[in-house]
């Protein structure tokens, strides 16, 4: 989708309708994954791919014929047992499309969204697939305002919600809602489609806790990279799949790499020529979080070198050390899980308490819960 926007918002921009068709759920061994894109615009120009070649042909009329009417449907491809040759995947997977028409009257959100990607902005763009709800509604959400509507308040109010916590983690995916956003149903079927990279989790340390942090934190869908000077511990094969391994110095390699404010840095190497510098510069740079292992002995040792080396209380403040939350967690698993736990409470300014000791929604608004009872 990122690859054809620039194509689709010169036609949006024209007020020319186009019909998008865009993978929404892929069963078994399919071509594309979910958000990849075809569009069918004028004089029937195509640009974008959703299966490489199986079924665009299908998509094209499909396309058309959703244009002439107006009106966005689903479609399901599948394999043809019968004859490989038919409209299917001959891989042997299974893809859902929604194919809808986009014209500024029916999307007036399109070019929000477009000018937002070219500018490195994150957006979500939820779209109604199935259900009571009006087919192809678009409801486009940022961090700090929305767009469009699904048709319902609280369907928009659901979403929303949903939305946003998917775009701190770059997901991308079906839900299923009750046609007033009730979670517990799924009356309606709706796309979110993030337009932001995972963000990043750069754990320094490739020691046995290092392994669990980064398990765990490629469970939560961030793009891990576990980091260490020590070519020893610092093999490939000691980590999860899907985890980059780098044999660099600590504070060198954070210097040549880009964070932002949804980078996660964990340290967990707690030895001073490594801690020492890496800490310095993480503390100066964009993070959602600085995490440090260690007692509380080696927090004050290390606090005290940091002030020397010129770090200031104010910088010093973003600094969780010891890292984690106090779940008396005592294996590598266990302290992952306190770590995680850390994350997501700060992340959504969660007050780490038991649910049973707190008032207020399960699930507020980002910035905060009501406090613990008394």
């Amino acid at each position: 989708m990122r690859e054809i926007l620039p194509v689709l918002n010169g036609w949006y921009a024209a007020g020319a309708p186009f019909g998008l068709a865009t993978v929404v759920a892929v069963h078994g061994s399919a071509p594309r994954a979910p958000g990849a894109a075809m569009a069918v615009g004028p004089g029937g120009e195509v640009v974008g791919s959703v299966s490489g070649g199986c079924v665009e042909g299908a998509v094209f009329e499909l396309a058309q014929e959703v244009l002439a009417d107006g009106t966005a449907r689903p479609a399901t491809f599948g394999y043809s047992d019968d004859d490989a040759f038919a409209v299917g995947l001959t891989c042997g997977g299974e893809l859902t499309l929604l194919v809808r028409p986009v014209t500024p009257d029916l999307d007036p959100s399109f070019g929000a969204v477009a000018r937002s990607v070219a500018a490195g902005e994150p957006v979500i763009v939820a779209t109604v697939t199935d259900g009571p709800a009006p087919p192809g509604a678009v409801l486009a959400v940022w961090p700090d305002r929305t767009a469009g509507t699904l048709g319902s308040g609280g369907l928009d109010a659901a979403v929303t919600a949903d939305a946003r916590g998917g775009l701190a983690l770059g997901a991308t995916g079906l839900r299923h809602y009750g046609p007033h956003g009730r979670r517990r149903e799924d009356a309606v079927s709706v796309f979110l489609q993030s337009f932001a990279p995972p963000p990043r989790m750069l754990v320094f340390g490739a020691i046995d806790y290092a392994a669990a942090v980064a398990r765990i934190g490629d469970f939560l869908g961030y793009r891990v990279t576990v980091c260490d000077a020590r070519p020893a511990f610092a093999t490939p094969a000691r980590f999860p799949a899907g985890v980059e391994v780098v044999v660099d110095w600590p504070h060198r390699y954070l210097g040549g790499t880009r964070t932002d404010g949804r980078t996660v840095i964990c340290v967990l190497t707690h030895d001073p020529k490594f801690d020492v510098p890496l800490l310095a510069a993480a503390l100066r740079r964009p993070a959602a979080y600085v995490g440090a292992m260690g007692s509380r002995r080696t927090h004050d040792e290390r606090r005290a070198l940091l002030l020397e080396a010129g770090v200031t209380d104010a910088e010093l403040s973003r600094l969780r050390s010891p890292v984690g939350l106090d779940l008396g967690a005592r294996t590598p698993e266990e302290v992952a899980v306190s770590v995680a736990a850390e994350i997501v409470a700060l992340r959504w300014g969660g007050s780490g308490a038991p649910l049973t000791a707190t008032t207020g929604p399960v699930h507020p608004p980002a910035g905060g819960r009501s406090p613990p009872a008394r």
